[in-house]
């Protein structure tokens, strides 16, 4: 409202976090007063985009009554890549970090100036675990946005309440299906062809489990405990699925256990990643709104620290003190 503009623009992929975030602005408008029809969802398809995850993107759009939209960046990503002179544009199956970048960043691009076009503004889909862990394409790419709705709601966090709208009934029909579907869809990026086998890029396969780093990012922005103390408490916590309590409706599946070696593992990348290489996208967040009392990752909010900063005495305090 206190921005003038006539739209929301956000990016679509048929993953959780622009499911969040596009739910939220439905509802939002719904407390204005104002139609759905003024949110602009843009689906993206890139060269590892998959028929599942676009077809799910386009069932929520039209389920949820908002104008969808769907600009192919593969003609695009082909011509940067070519005029770079990178290898994939010559036929070699490069999949680096620039490949996928390259894509990122065009479906940003792309949502800044249809947002000019259309008297809009960027809603952001990037959430806490992902800025925690710097798993986002900086400047122009997912890191930035007008607005950024889901950055201080954790991956685990936004699959409960996914799962809640679910569970309560607040989704029917074909839009509960989609978001069901949505739900029980692999977490990935989508940037990167799947391998001789089928397989796909799998985010969790590469930086971890979110469960896990999201519980590392509380006790350590939330509370400021030593890595070994949260390394303690983690393994308190996953050593038995059948101990304590899971959240109402958790899947049995999805209870699992971690042993001391695997969390150590996990918390060092967690460590690295949120200590050392990181922060400089922290410090040039958009503006967001904290969620919860576990914290939030802005510099104008709960955490403070320096770009150039170094994981090392953290590292070297968990190294110490394990068995």
């Amino acid at each position: 409202v206190s921005t003038g503009a006539k739209h929301i623009v956000l990016g679509v992929s048929g993953g959780l976090d622009s499911t969040q975030a596009l739910i939220v602005a439905a509802i939002a408008m719904d407390r204005l007063g104002r139609p759905r029809t003024d949110i602009l969802g843009f689906t993206m398809p890139g060269f590892a985009t998959g028929d599942a995850t676009k077809a799910n993107a386009w069932a929520l759009m039209k389920a949820l009554g908002v104008t969808g939209a769907e600009i192919d960046i593969t003609l695009a990503a082909r011509q940067m890549l070519a005029d770079m002179d990178h290898p994939f544009a010559r036929g070699e199956k490069v999949y680096d970090v620039t490949f996928e970048n390259v894509q990122a960043g065009l479906r940003t691009d792309y949502l800044f100036r249809l947002a000019n076009q259309r008297d809009g503004f960027v809603l952001g889909t990037g959430d806490l675990s992902e800025l925690a862990l710097g798993w986002c394409t900086y400047g122009v790419g997912d890191h930035m946005s007008h607005y950024g709705v889901n950055a201080g709601v954790p991956k685990t966090l936004i699959q409960y309440l996914i799962r809640w709208t679910l569970d309560t009934g607040k989704f029917e029909g074909e839009a509960a299906r989609v978001v069901r579907a949505i739900l029980e869809t692999e977490i990935s990026p989508e940037l990167v062809p799947a391998d001789a086998e089928g397989r796909m890029q799998s985010t969790q396969d590469r930086i971890g489990p979110y469960e896990l780093h999201d519980f590392f990012l509380h006790y350590t922005i939330r509370h400021g405990l030593r890595p070994s103390k949260i390394a303690f408490l983690a393994w308190h916590a996953w050593k038995d699925a059948a101990a304590g309590q899971w959240p109402l409706g958790f899947p049995d599946g999805d209870r699992h256990t971690y042993d001391l070696e695997t969390i150590a593992k996990w918390l060092e990348t967690f460590l690295f990643r949120f200590f050392q290489i990181s922060q400089f996208k922290r410090s040039a967040l958009p503006n967001s709104p904290k969620v919860s009392a576990g914290g939030s990752v802005s510099p104008r909010g709960d955490w403070r620290a320096p770009s150039d900063g170094v994981a090392r005495p953290w590292l070297d305090e968990l190294k110490n003190a394990l068995p």
